[in-house]
């Protein structure tokens, strides 16, 4: 009887296995492809750039400072793979006027054609605990990294429907997953990426257009390095427990994943545990990886239980530390 149990099993994951790559997305070629990517002259965006280039697409670099823009336009030249690709920079802050962003895209589209697909990479941090974070730096990291892929999304999903293809990229954070001590203002902002694509995926999916959200854990970046001088001891300490990687490795695997139309983009194996601990009712991009949800959820819950207790353990001694050192000045 057990052995026959054995062998349903099996047999019905062999046949999920063959069947999830007939219910798959079609992958999206990048050998001539319109790819617009916001934040794009620096970090993760700069490198997802250059990763489409490598393929074979045409780039349109969107980010506030031309300079950086120019300079990042040469760096990506480099890996042309014909002689008719084309980088394209627009300077413009994606988040503060829809009509600017709207009329932008448009030109990008009259000169490059429809966009293939969007990366929105446009983001920023502000570190610190709650209390200490100036009210004005919600409001801001809310308009740049939850504005700022809502305007450049809108802007070009109509052409996309009408094209009947398409992929959208939200580049979120592993921050967007797991809240964490001391990103009181950034932390929501992500999370708020991870409800629009799952709203705008159900929308869009008929019309063969497939969203991907990325959860990059700390990687190796200018804004990663200036995040990190104003970080508090506890993000630091908590931090620690995971590798900082590196951008190049972060790009290439949201570019496979957004050409696969993955709806859950991750790197490593915490981002996998993460990915599937918090997979709630997000969309899967096929049976199998369905199945591997509800197969691991239980396991891994226990493991992330074992990473919360490590982490309020760190905010703790921290805090009784710092308790002490306090009292200890008093008394002098």
């Amino acid at each position: 009887m057990l052995l026959l149990a054995v062998a349903f099993i099996v047999a019905f994951v062999l046949l999920l296995y063959m069947v999830s790559p007939l219910i798959s997305p079609k992958p999206l070629k990048l050998p001539g492809a319109h790819v617009v990517v916001t934040g794009g002259s620096s970090g993760i965006g700069k490198c997802i750039a250059i990763e489409c280039y490598k393929q074979g697409a045409f780039i349109t670099l969107i980010a506030r400072d031309e300079n950086k823009l120019l300079q990042t336009k040469k760096e990506i030249e480099k890996y042309s793979v014909n002689d008719k690709q084309v980088v394209l920079c627009i300077s413009v802050d994606v988040s503060k006027d829809y009509e600017q962003v709207e009329n932008v895209l448009k030109q990008a589209q009259e000169k490059l054609g429809p966009v293939d697909m969007l990366v929105n990479c446009a983001g920023t941090s502000v570190t610190g605990k709650f209390e200490d974070i100036e009210v004005n730096s919600f409001e801001r990291l809310m308009a740049v990294n939850y504005l700022g892929s809502v305007y450049p999304s809108r802007a070009v999903i109509a052409t996309m429907k009408e094209r009947r293809m398409g992929r959208i990229v939200f580049v979120s954070s592993q921050a967007g997953q797991l809240g964490l001590f001391g990103y009181t203002a950034y932390s929501p902002t992500k999370f708020a990426l991870r409800g629009l694509a799952e709203a705008l995926q159900m929308e869009v999916k008929p019309y063969n257009i497939y969203v991907t959200v990325a959860y990059p854990p700390d990687t190796d970046t200018p804004g990663f390095a200036e995040e990190s001088k104003t970080k508090p001891l506890e993000t630091k300490l908590i931090s620690e427990t995971s590798s900082v990687c590196q951008a190049e490795q972060v790009a290439r695997v949201i570019v496979k994943d957004a050409i696969q139309g993955n709806f859950n983009s991750s790197v490593g194996s915490d981002g996998y545990m993460l990915s599937i601990l918090t997979s709630g009712m997000s969309p899967v991009t096929s049976i199998t990886e369905g199945l591997q949800q509800v197969v691991c959820m239980g396991i891994f819950r226990i493991v992330g239980l074992f990473y919360l207790g490590s982490f309020d353990s760190i905010v703790r001694r921290c805090m009784m530390q710092r308790e002490k050192s306090e009292s200890a000045d008093k008394n002098e």
